[in-house]
């Protein structure tokens, strides 16, 4: 029987010529199509936020490389990207050997990220669009909440704000009337209700007060309005301040909003500090993003789409929404923009069943004579206009509702079954909504609409998945919005790079984009082909003397 052989082994050999950090690092890896992409990208802004003087900083380009490189990889700590720079030569390839600490690449995305990533961003999704990945013409929207950082236990509620700022003013009122008669506004009748003041305006009177010949008990009282119940409004009209248009916010991070989460661990619905992210995707990639307060979804597609504008210069000509999204104000702002909406309302599925088809008592089912004016219950009655009423968005939208009423229901055999009002059935009926809603649903069971609707679940909730299974972001690392955005904006710049690499796109093919840009950093001359806002960029001064000359 032969003897097993094994190749020589020996930790110490030294070689003659050192091997390349090249030559380790697979041809088709995606640390090669980062390292491309990089440099060919503006980063003037990100250069312009060091200052002169002090020792030399590490450059900026190759920071970014490491950065994006570790968020690909499901690295977010920065002390982990540190350990990252020692024993990866994946790593070490990209950051030419150069170990940065952690705190210096924690103060990278912090301080000199910050306010320029978005632009970064912004300038790889022109990349891919010129790369044919993707068209900016149809976009994917959908919301998700990711937990803050925050603690989840210091919250502050407005409801009781409210309540114990109105029992404060109670006691201010009353230590007022007690302390200067003048100033306590006696002339009103004593079951009035005490008016709202600020604290600016108590302190105005509490100077006014003549402090000398007072008794014991007025002097207390003015030490105790001072020293306690006047700081106390002080820190209520704080709350109220930061709190804005939202019910809740974090002590500890007062840009997040508490919000049930689908991811409960304690399975009780707890609430929990988070943020509404809302992303458009095409082919998987992400176009665009942005964090409101919002718990729901329905008030976030119009400012949604405003920055999409304002990214690129263009709205996408077609929106793919569910349900959430569907509401009369956001159906007419994609009409005024000539937004071709698959976007579904409430009701949508249920409308496609037979039950409800066949369910003649329904409002939406009931016969409209649209020259006259009127409905036909089913026992054949006329239901007549009654009036209108309108109601308004928490945005400000106004909706106009028309009520119709019959003249008279009483002895109806159906009437158990028509309505359950004492009196005569009424209906209410948004005829502006009902034309978007048909409008609408035209499109999603048409042959495109049935097909946008089937990729909706693949594109951006796949996304989702993605990030909060696959890829472990399902929580911030940073307090406040501006430093959350900035860290979602490298995760989705990294995302759409991972994503650049498995559909296959070789080096060849990307070299040959990339060469149509300036290796110096300078001009992006194909941003004219989708409209990009130049003003998102410094080349912009170059270019024009270029096509001026």
């Amino acid at each position: 029987m032969a003897k097993p052989k094994f190749k020589s082994y020996n930790q110490g050999q030294v070689s003659l010529f050192p091997p390349s950090l090249d030559e380790k690092v697979p041809k088709n890896s995606p640390a090669r199509i980062i390292n491309q992409i990089v440099y060919s990208l503006d980063l003037s802004k990100v250069f312009d936020t060091y200052k002169g003087g002090g020792t030399t900083a590490y450059n900026p380009r190759m920071m970014l490389k490491v950065v994006l490189y570790s968020y690909l990889n499901n690295i977010y700590s920065s002390r982990k990207i540190e350990q990252a720079l020692t024993d990866r030569v994946s790593f070490m390839w990209l950051s030419g050997n150069q170990t940065p600490d952690h705190n210096t690449i924690n103060r990278f995305r912090s301080s000199h990220l910050k306010d320029s990533i978005h632009e970064v961003f912004t300038q790889v999704v022109v990349m891919l669009v010129e790369m044919g990945c993707l068209t900016l013409e149809v976009a994917y929207i959908d919301g998700t909440k990711i937990e803050s950082r925050a603690n989840r236990y210091t919250f502050v509620w407005r409801k009781s704000i409210e309540k114990h700022k109105e029992r404060l003013e109670e006691k201010i009122h009353k230590i007022l009337g007690m302390i200067e008669e003048g100033i306590a506004q006696d002339n009103n009748p004593e079951d009035d209700p005490p008016t709202p003041f600020n604290s600016e305006e108590i302190r105005k009177r509490v100077a006014q007060i003549n402090r000398e010949n007072r008794s014991k008990e007025g002097q207390k009282a003015i030490k105790t309005l001072e020293n306690k119940l006047l700081p106390k409004l002080e820190e209520y009209e704080r709350h109220l301040d930061t709190l804005a248009n939202r019910n809740s916010y974090s002590k500890t991070d007062s840009d997040a909003t508490f919000m049930r989460m689908k991811e409960d661990h304690m399975l009780n619905g707890q609430l929990k500090p988070a943020y509404n992210v809302q992303i458009s995707t095409e082919n998987q990639f992400i176009s665009h993003y942005d964090f409101y307060p919002n718990p729901t979804d329905t008030l976030t597609l119009i400012p949604f789409l405003n920055g999409f504008e304002n990214r690129y210069n263009i709205l996408p000509g077609k929106v793919v929404a569910d349900s959430g999204y569907g509401s009369e104000e956001n159906y007419e702002f994609m009409q005024g923009n000539d937004i071709e909406p698959f976007v579904k309302f409430n009701y949508f599925h249920k409308e496609q069943k037979r039950a409800f088809k066949k369910n003649g008592f329904l409002s939406q089912n009931l016969y409209y004579n649209a020259d006259e004016d009127y409905y036909v219950c089913p026992m054949g009655q006329h239901m007549n206009k009654a009036g209108k009423k309108k109601s308004k968005t928490a945005s400000g939208y106004t909706s106009a509702t028309t009520i119709y009423e019959a003249k008279n229901c009483n002895g109806c055999p159906l009437k158990c079954l028509c309505s359950n009002a004492r009196g005569n059935r009424r209906v209410e009926v948004n005829h502006n909504l009902n034309r978007h809603k048909q409008k609408v649903r035209e499109l999603l069971t048409s042959e495109e609409g049935i097909y946008h609707r089937s990729q909706r679940p693949v594109e951006p909730e796949s996304v989702f998945g993605q990030t909060k299974s696959n890829k472990h972001y399902n929580r911030f690392r940073h307090f406040d919005k501006d430093k959350v955005m900035m860290d979602f904006a490298i995760f989705a710049i990294a995302f759409n790079l991972g994503k650049l690499h498995l559909k296959g796109l070789d080096n060849k093919g990307i070299w040959a984009i990339l060469g149509k840009y300036d290796q110096k950093g300078g001009d992006i001359l194909f941003l004219v082909k989708i409209g990009v806002n130049f003003k998102n960029f410094s080349s912009v001064n170059n270019y024009n003397q270029k096509t001026a000359a």
